[in-house]
């Protein structure tokens, strides 16, 4: 059976996917994410527009995101890192006044001091690209009872598209998953605070990508919910336009929503998208046909 509901618990409370899947909304206050840097940011100093930010993510809410998903440093291919404290001005009054409006707000950062200052602004999940690498992280996340997202990524952003290579590259991501979800629960982390995340487009070629969305079910047999981030993302655009150039990033939500969908489909309990709207719409559909099968037996 593909689909089979999922119980991920947080900081203060938990999500399920029962009814649905769930849609997280991206809120990047940066200057240079590949599809929405500078979005957020005014004037020549760079200085973020927290406000724009903050009702962005309420118009997020209001297309239908579950949970939004806010990141101040950039992880796009080449991008090079920036220190604690940049990305905490960036990210606190975004996270803080979201978590008073009663937004379940995830962190997307690699960063112990920048998750921990979030959780303690209100933030449920700390998202971390780099797969809970740093010990600090997976002791702030011991410590806060936040729920965690462990991705896979091979390399670092700067370096990670250079030459990503593997042996079966399922078989290896989710290896890599599972064990660092036990070094997590060795460590401290509950369980069922733990959702594992393949890492599309992080250190992966356009055929990994592929194979990787084409045997999700082998991410969602784990006893784990899974995470899915395919949004706007350069596999996208190859597809479309193969032979004629890629699509500009905000030009493949279309092509995002039909993975959000097949994600969906195969168990995957939260898909991270730019356009909520799009994304809702597919995966309510493909939930449906899912569940109607389970409602005839």
């Amino acid at each position: 059976m593909a689909w089979r509901p999922r119980t991920w618990r947080l900081r203060s409370r938990s999500l399920d996917t029962e009814d649905h899947t769930l849609v997280m909304g991206i809120v990047n206050v940066t200057p240079d994410s590949f599809s929405d840097g500078g979005a957020f940011i005014k004037g020549a100093a760079g200085v973020v527009d927290h406000d724009a930010a903050i009702a962005h993510a309420h118009g997020l809410i209001g297309d239908g995101a579950d949970l939004i998903d806010v990141g101040g440093e950039s992880t796009r291919p080449g991008a090079l890192p920036i220190d604690d404290t940049e990305e905490i001005e960036r990210v606190m009054p975004v996270v803080s006044a979201l978590a008073q409006s009663g937004v379940t707000v995830s962190v997307d950062t690699s960063k112990p001091a920048v998750a921990e200052a979030a959780v303690e602004a209100g933030a449920e999940i700390i998202n971390d690209v780099t797969g809970l690498r740093n010990p600090d992280m997976v002791r702030v996340a011991a410590e806060t009872g936040a729920g965690v997202v462990i991705m896979h990524m091979q390399g670092v952003p700067r370096t990670m598209q250079a030459d990503p290579t593997y042996g079966d590259v399922v078989a290896d991501v989710r290896r890599y998953l599972v064990d660092r979800a036990e070094m997590a629960t060795d460590a401290g982390v509950a369980r069922d605070r733990i959702c594992i995340d393949p890492g599309i487009g992080f250190g992966k070629t356009f055929d990994h990508n592929l194979q990787l969305l084409h045997d999700l079910k082998a991410l969602t047999a784990t006893p784990y919910p899974v995470l899915v981030g395919t949004s706007r993302k350069r596999f996208l655009g190859a597809v479309l336009d193969a032979g004629a150039g890629e699509r500009k990033p905000a030009q493949r939500d279309g092509a995002t929503a039909a993975t959000s969908a097949l994600a969906a489909a195969a168990g995957v309990s939260v898909v991270r998208v730019h356009n909520v709207a799009a994304s809702v719409e597919s995966t309510r559909i493909a939930d449906a046909i899912v569940r109607s099968a389970l409602r005839q037996t």
